[in-house]
């Protein structure tokens, strides 16, 4: 028996995770530079959708577990650390994000939902509220993770580059795009900025465990 697969359409008639291939290419025919992708389970396919086409074309969807010795290639994260992530129900869709302490889980800071957002977004603010809350807390040294290695590369660009649309339902979120990028171009900072290595330590402190 052929294993079940799960279809994410990403730009078509329709966007969303469907469960039969005839579902999905009812949604794509005929759409112009269509965007979708297979994946082998249920929570891969729902965590590809809150991203983007982009995050997931051309690469494998199969879950690979890690070896035990490939985990410890990976070594363990610091405990002495803060940890953020973000939730979005969509693509756009209702977005917040939170930081935590990654030894405790203890939540420092959480802000949202806001009406249309997207995963990246939220995960962008959520890096750069988290630096300037380690700044305040005069913690200039603590390092601060994060699972998203596209937020992280924009914190490092000191621009957000997403392709939401700025309308009436996203202006308060560009709103504090705006204000983040103005912050990492004013203030300088040491925390080292760290991927989260999910495939060796499992889901980010701060994920919000809804997937």
């Amino acid at each position: 028996m052929a294993q079940k697969k799960y279809y994410v359409v990403w730009k078509g008639i329709k966007t969303g995770v469907f469960t039969s291939w005839i579902a999905c290419k009812k949604n794509i025919e005929g759409v112009p530079g269509a965007q979708y992708k297979s994946f082998a389970n249920k929570e891969m396919a729902e965590k590809a959708f809150k991203g983007t086409y982009e995050e997931y074309k051309g690469t494998s969807t199969k879950k690979k577990e890690l070896s035990a010795e490939e985990k410890k290639a990976y070594g363990k994260p610091i405990l002495n650390s803060i940890a953020v992530d973000a939730a979005c129900s969509g693509n756009p869709g209702l977005m917040e994000y939170r930081g935590v302490a990654t030894s405790t889980a203890t939540q420092l800071f959480i802000q949202g939902p806001y009406k249309s957002g997207t995963n990246n977004v939220g995960e962008f603010l959520a890096l750069v509220h988290g630096l300037a809350w380690l700044q305040t807390k005069k913690q200039p040294l603590l390092p601060i993770y994060s699972d998203s290695r596209i937020a992280i590369s924009w914190v490092r660009q000191r621009k957000c580059k997403t392709k939401l649309l700025q309308n009436q339902d996203t202006k308060v979120l560009f709103e504090m795009v705006r204000r983040a990028e103005k912050w990492l171009k004013e203030n300088t900072y040491k925390n080292p900025v760290l991927k989260w290595e999910t495939k060796a330590w499992g889901e980010i402190p701060a994920d919000f465990g809804r997937k």
